[in-house]
């Protein structure tokens, strides 16, 4: 396989901790060239000595004979008092620095000193206790790259929840689970794999073994949308049960609901039904990077597929039938075509302030009573004259 590299190196976030006394250390998620996935954590300090000392090993591209030169980037030396409000502002740097040194030369990006410094440590694995006086607090970058990493709102405490049963990991970067462990999630992912950690442990784990604790159902899953969003399958898709779809890789369908394990409900036509997430893709994405993730771990598993699941919950979670999705959505379609439909050739609708009412037929005139009479018969008059 030839000598270990890193692929990518991203910043989760940070945690405040109290033990032995206050400080704060930064996590990162490791990507390996194995696509195994690391998560460790470092303090500002022992990442500017890290830099520093490269800085030393590269004095050409350090810029220390010629600045020009540089390629090396900056880091800002750490103060002697850090605040929280520090620990914010330094995440944006951090994540612009990781980037810079993975596109430095390999003979920089791939050096003992670097691979060496982002290796996972006895102390990557030691999570502090839930003894300690006071629980880490832990903040996390914003997912979506509009935001500012600086305006995070925290502290966010970590979601907690409960395996349904027992999970066998199936890849190292996959955590095991028994029946009724509680772990942490530190990240959701679409694919339906979260990210958790349970004492001494983490890794990535079906969100379909997963269960909140104080409601069977996903207070985060999304409604439904009707309208749809365009995506094409990159892998083919064979249905094990009744309520998925079957699709060639290079299909074009709707997704119409984004659920977290992982299984969206997709529309093709007037067919619904449920299908992977990993195995869709917008138009644009990075195809590479989505089929390496789907080399690694695969579509999750379903919870109708679990066997001896048990919910510490007495009602199930509410979940749409299928009839209902097709239902609502063909319902949705019917309104959109009618919409959509044109009105006659060179028909100009007016507005409604200068439409004017239509005229109504006109009523006739009501007969007489003479008429009337005139027009019954004489058995009829006699009945009207004796009742008079």
């Amino acid at each position: 396989m030839g000598d270990p590299f890193i692929r990518h190196i991203a910043l989760l976030g940070f945690e405040k901790r109290f033990v032995p006394s206050q400080h704060y250390v930064y996590i990162f998620l490791v990507k390996w060239q194995d696509l195994s996935e690391k998560v460790v954590y470092r303090r500002f300090t022992e990442i500017y000595e890290f830099h520093k000392i490269l800085k030393e090993m590269f004095p050409i591209e350090a810029g220390d004979i010629n600045p020009e030169n540089r390629i090396i980037p900056h880091l800002p030396a750490p103060r002697w008092f850090d605040r929280q409000r520090a620990a914010e502002n330094r995440q944006g740097t951090l994540t612009e620095y990781c980037s810079a040194l993975m596109g430095l030369p390999v003979k920089i990006s791939r050096c003992p000193h670097l691979l060496d410094f982002f290796r996972v440590r006895p102390s990557d694995l030691k999570l502090p206790t839930d003894s300690q006086v006071k629980r880490p607090e832990t903040y996390l970058v914003p997912r979506d790259g509009k935001s500012s990493i600086a305006d995070i709102t925290g502290p966010i405490i970590l979601q907690t929840y409960r395996a349904i049963a027992d999970y066998e990991k199936t890849s190292g970067t996959e955590m095991a689970l028994d029946s009724g462990d509680v772990v942490d999630v530190v990240e959701k992912s679409e694919s339906g794999w979260w990210f958790c950690q349970m004492k001494t442990k983490r890794g990535w784990v079906p969100a379909s073994y997963l269960e909140p604790l104080d409601s069977p159902d996903e207070a985060e899953d999304p409604e439904p949308n009707y309208a749809g969003e365009p995506y094409v399958t990159i892998k083919a898709y064979t249905a094990a049960l009744e309520d998925e779809v079957s699709l060639e890789e290079g299909e074009a369908i709707e997704v119409i609901h984004k659920l977290l394990d992982g299984w969206w409900v997709i529309r093709r036509g007037d067919v619904t039904g449920y299908f992977p997430s990993m195995y869709l893709q917008k138009a644009g994405q990075d195809l590479a990077q989505a089929q390496r993730q789907i080399k690694s771990r695969g579509a999750p598993p379903r919870r109708s597929s679990i066997r001896n699941a048990h919910s510490i919950h007495q009602r199930s979670r509410k979940r749409l039938s299928q009839d209902t999705y097709r239902r609502n959505s063909v319902r949705f379609l019917q309104q959109r075509r009618r919409l959509a439909r044109p009105g006659p050739p060179g028909a100009v609708e007016e507005p409604p302030q200068t439409r004017r009412a239509k005229p109504q037929p006109a009523v006739p005139p009501r007969p007489s009573a003479d008429l009337i009479l005139n027009r019954c018969s004489e058995s009829t008059k006699r009945k009207l004259a004796s009742a008079v």
